[in-house]
């Protein structure tokens, strides 16, 4: 019948894709990977990548936590992390990550220069990626954050399909131009057969300092009607702060230096979601 010649085409077809995507192999010492990522740039991805890797720390100290650039055209970590300098070599020639207030960094803005355009075409991109994730001697991590470039291109595709990942987390802010774009990260990672931990919906709104009134400059839950749309969940709302964007600007996030204050707090509640989240690691 012409619908058992149509499964035995489509078995065919996804044997041959099979064959050309590479093996996925964890990162050697690495239990866990999360990775945040958007669909679109300047939704507050790597502010968030950043806040959610130290309250995952915060959360239990116990636990070491990793932060892996994979922005090779934007790197912002070396900033945020308050971080310069290169990495030494260990005698197996692996790079060792920075580190600053307990978690290790490995980013393309500590091999470049911190005014330099990295001006490269996708092979390229991809050699870079591949030693970020394979030359880099991370110890022994609990988890490992990986703050994705905007989009679903080249990068997120090979990092989806080269190492296991526990799970991805979505940074929208509520304007539908961005929604558009966040549903779009989603419905890739699905593809790939990464779990979407939930979403996170970033400058959810902003309080003015004198006189406290709330406005919802880009829209009031449009993150949450999206997360019912695709059957995810919430992980947590981001109000629009300026003390969030100067401490990350001076390079000392607000988990860090303002952990008492609503933005330090809700990361810390997003990073809990996340370890509910979370598959129970191999022992």
């Amino acid at each position: 019948s012409s619908s058992s010649g149509d499964d035995a085409l489509r078995d065919r077809r996804a044997r041959i894709l099979s064959r050309g995507l590479p093996k996925q192999k964890p990162i050697e010492g690495v239990k866990q990977v999360v990775v945040v990522a958007s669909g679109k740039g300047g939704v507050g991805k790597s502010t968030t990548a950043v806040n959610i890797a130290l309250a995952l720390a915060a959360n239990d100290s116990t636990k070491e936590v990793g932060l892996l650039d994979a922005d090779i055209y934007g790197p912002s970590i070396p900033k945020m992390m308050n971080l310069k300098g290169n990495p030494e070599l260990t005698p197996k020639n692996l790079m060792r990550p920075l580190k600053n207030y307990g978690i290790a960094c490995m980013s393309m803005g500590f091999l470049v220069e911190d005014t330099a355009p990295v001006v490269w075409r996708g092979l390229m991109v991809m050699s870079a990626v591949e030693k970020l994730l394979r030359q880099v001697d991370w110890g022994q991590l609990d988890y490992l954050v990986i703050d994705m470039p905007p989009g679903t291109g080249d990068v997120q595709l090979s990092v989806s399909q080269n190492i296991p990942i526990s799970g991805a987390v979505i940074v929208s802010t509520p304007q539908d131009v961005a929604l558009l774009d966040a549903r779009k990260g989603a419905e890739m990672f699905r593809k790939v057969h990464v779990p979407v931990l939930g979403l996170v919906q970033n400058m959810s709104v902003f309080q003015c300092p004198k006189c406290k009134h709330e406005t919802h400059i880009f829209g009031a839950d449009g993150v949450r009607d999206l997360a019912k749309t695709l059957g995810l969940d919430i992980l947590g709302d981001v109000p629009l702060h300026v003390n969030i964007r100067e401490t990350c600007d001076s390079g000392q996030p607000v988990v860090i230096s303002q952990p008492q204050s609503d933005a330090a707090k809700a990361y810390l509640k997003i990073a809990m979601e996340i370890l509910r989240r979370l598959p129970v690691p191999p022992a």
